[in-house]
């Protein structure tokens, strides 16, 4: 006899993707097409996704390493960890005594976000912070264990303190608050007081805190990008921290899912233990790979021209054409507004087969923002310009 469900009984689709909100970008359709009629095409600068190749000396490692019939380790080859290691000293401030026990890597840092809630051990009744306007990421996350969102101004919260909380906010519920510099999609950069402030408020009330950077070898109108890491920051103790990075935008790794973490070993070490019994190991070619990006500065510093380059052909066009940029200090993005709803602006560029992602995407406070990435080609960046410029 066929079983059947019980009104008792949720079936499937009453689970946890029902309770999700709709996937933003799908939202995008009707734009996408209005866009994609233009005679000359679409230029697409609504995601942020890499088109430039990846570095010869990351796809050599990568065949070198194709004969890899064992499983990889959760923690990583010893080669792979030494250059994590040797990556944040160098690049996120990370202090000497930050050793492998401290880093791990993962398969991409979306999925990292996404699922690092449940490998701490979150769930119903707790509260996850993030900001305000954010990757839809953060969010996700505390939704996929049955914790509350809960977007705040960082910039406001680092000044303030619990002045910055909505009214009626239990501190107590708190247990996770995530950072995001260089922000994506504004591309505002937390200076060294106000990561500080933010953590000493986090860590005077027993929250964890873990800090998103990969972004952070893209900067453009500031002297620097710090880091978690830093002893500048954490007063010289890794306790209660986390830097998430990822290699995709710097290094045009984002088909490798090439991503890690790093901060207290203590935290790192609760992340190993999780996922050895749960797998997500990254696979061991792509950590030969991994391991020549970190020690590859020359390809993130021609990349970055490259970025550069667009970024001047595309400021002053949208400039032109009526648009106002915010922030947009470091990172892939010009965080702009026309003075309008972002779907009306989102609409009006698809008329000039210019396709962007509407702020309201990011939270409530992007509702008259568009989101205008430079990774696109040189030609279709070129092509956007005049059309912004010449409408």
């Amino acid at each position: 006899m066929t079983p059947t469900h019980s009104a008792a009984r949720p079936t499937a689709r009453e689970g946890l993707a029902a309770r999700l909100p709709a996937f933003p970008w799908d939202a995008l359709g009707p734009a996408r097409e209005q866009a994609a009629a233009h005679p000359d095409g679409i230029a697409d600068l609504s995601v942020g996704t890499p088109v430039d190749p990846t570095p010869p000396l990351v796809q050599e490692a990568l065949a070198a390493a194709a004969d890899s019939p064992g499983y990889p380790t959760t923690i990583g080859t010893p080669a792979m960890r030494e250059a994590l290691v040797d990556f944040v000293r160098r690049h996120r401030g990370a202090p000497a005594e930050l050793g492998v026990d401290a880093v791990l890597p993962t398969v991409g840092s979306k999925e990292l976000v996404a699922h690092l809630p449940f490998q701490l051990g979150l769930g119903l009744g707790d509260v996850i912070a993030f900001p305000h306007i954010a990757y839809p990421t953060y969010d996700m996350g505390a939704r996929f264990v049955g914790a509350a969102p809960l977007p705040l101004d960082m910039a406001r919260l680092a000044a303030e303190g619990d002045a910055a909380l909505p009214a009626g906010t239990d501190l107590t519920r708190i247990r996770l608050l995530w950072l995001n510099s260089p922000s994506n999609p504004t591309g505002e950069v937390l200076d060294v007081a106000q990561l500080a402030a933010l953590l000493a408020w986090a860590r005077e009330r027993g929250i964890l805190v873990a800090s998103d950077e990969c972004y952070a070898l893209l900067p453009w109108t500031v002297d620097e990008v710090p880091s978690i890491l830093d002893p500048r920051v954490n007063d010289g103790s890794l306790d209660g921290l986390l830097c998430v990075y990822s290699l995709s935008k710097q290094s045009n790794l984002a088909g490798y899912r090439a991503a890690f973490v790093a901060g207290d070993p203590a935290l790192v070490g609760e992340l190993v233990a999780v996922r050895k019994q749960a797998g997500m190991m990254l696979p061991g070619p792509v950590q030969a790979a991994m391991a020549a990006a970190l020690g590859d500065d020359a390809g993130p510093a021609a990349q970055r021209e490259i970025y550069r380059a667009r970024r001047e052909l595309l400021a002053p066009a949208l400039r032109a054409a009526g648009g106002e940029i915010h922030g947009s200090e470091a990172g892939l993005y010009l965080w702009t507004t026309f003075g309008e709803d972002a779907m009306t602006s989102v609409d009006r560029l698809a008329d000039l087969g210019v396709l962007v992602a509407p702020g309201m995407f990011y939270g409530e406070g992007g509702a008259r923002f568009v989101r205008v990435a430079l990774t696109a080609t040189d030609e279709r960046i070129a092509a956007a310009a005049r059309r912004l410029e010449r409408p």
